[in-house]
């Protein structure tokens, strides 16, 4: 059983019954709690909500509680003081954080490509990324990862930091009327973000993504060292109920689209399904399963994110360059992937 909650708030989730992925026998239902670093709406979101309501969950004989807390910083120091078993979240604060005694290992990746671009409306004069010199960007928080991205990207264009400023706009309406009103010239968002916007809002951006990163997967699951030695078994199972979310959302995006809504507490409406399933439709290079035959869903590139550490260290947000080793392991996607792909594919695209 799942149960999504914003602290106060309990959503039960309703497991079907059809079985196709045997778990490792349990004898009862492995209890983790899952704390997310954004919003309960959020784009990834998606993830948790499919395999909540298409009972993968159950399936693999766990028992799920999601709270969501305010910022990704946050998660990480409540997992990593044991206050929950597993954070969702962007793993810079993990990279930080091992500096500072905070321990945390990524595990399986929310997004099998860099999180953070840099958007501006699709009839901005802006062509160029030399164009934006005397332009100001909007960012959802002060010194965002986004703008540090957006920095470099200038950078090699020729721009110093001061040829630009940074104004915060939040995000959802108050980003979207800071854009279109030309409050700002352009946002560093994550790039899921303004995926939402186009599909929601309809909105059309044209983007700059950053040469190097462009790949780098730096979104994900994340536990602390002490949950990976005794809760081995039950976070492979986790990871596996996402592999089966993965795919179902690539297969069958209309039900997805509801599973969201639903789990979001978000009215059914048919204008909300078609705007929701739009976004999975149109998003699948940001969820995992990009290829729902692969026995690689949610693997994490140490060789990108070594690179994106030695970035991280480049630009001062680390006094040294962290081993990716210390912070990534990829154990679980093997099992997790141990499975008959092709014989579940045929299944989620049954469900109704």
């Amino acid at each position: 059983m799942f149960r999504f909650a914003l602290r106060r708030c309990a959503l039960v989730a309703v497991a079907l019954a059809a079985l196709l992925v045997a778990p490792r026998p349990a004898a009862a239902d492995d209890a983790l709690t899952l704390i997310g670093g954004s919003v309960p709406t959020g784009f990834f979101e998606v993830l948790d909500a499919v395999a909540d309501r298409a009972g993968f969950f159950k399936e693999q004989h766990l028992n799920v509680t999601l709270e969501y807390v305010q910022g990704a910083g946050l998660a990480a120091q409540l997992v990593a003081g044991g206050k929950g078993d597993v954070c969702s979240l962007a793993l810079e604060p993990i990279i930080q954080g091992y500096e500072k005694g905070l321990h945390l290992t990524a595990f399986f990746s929310r997004d099998p490509v860099y999180d953070y671009a840099l958007g501006v409306l699709s009839d901005s004069p802006i062509k160029t990324l030399a164009d934006f010199k005397g332009a100001t960007i909007g960012e959802i928080s002060p010194n965002s990862p986004a703008e540090i991205s957006t920095n470099s990207m200038l950078q090699g264009a020729g721009l110093a930091k001061n040829d630009v400023a940074y104004t915060v706009i939040g995000s959802g309406a108050q980003a979207i009327s800071a854009l279109t009103t030309h409050k700002v010239a352009a946002a560093a968002f994550p790039y899921p973000e303004l995926l939402i916007y186009e599909a929601t809002a309809h909105l059309s951006f044209r983007y700059f993504h950053h040469p190097i990163l462009k790949d780098v997967p730096n979104v994900g699951y994340a536990a602390s060292p002490l949950a990976l030695q005794t809760k081995a078994d039950a976070l492979m199972r986790f990871a596996r109920a996402h592999v089966m979310a993965a795919i179902l959302i690539r297969e069958n995006p209309r039900l997805a689209a509801r599973y969201y809504l639903e789990n979001a507490g978000i009215k059914v409406t048919d204008d909300a399904l078609a705007a929701e399933e739009h976004l999975l439709a149109f998003s699948q290079n940001q969820l995992p399963g990009v290829d729902p035959t692969s026995k690689t869903i949610g693997y994490m590139s140490p060789r990108g994110l070594q690179i994106y550490s030695q970035f991280m260290a480049d630009n001062g947000l680390t006094k040294g360059v962290v081993p990716i080793s210390a912070v990534l392991t990829n154990q679980f996607i093997g099992p997790a992937n141990d499975f008959d792909h092709l014989a579940f594919i045929k299944r989620v695209k049954a469900m109704r």
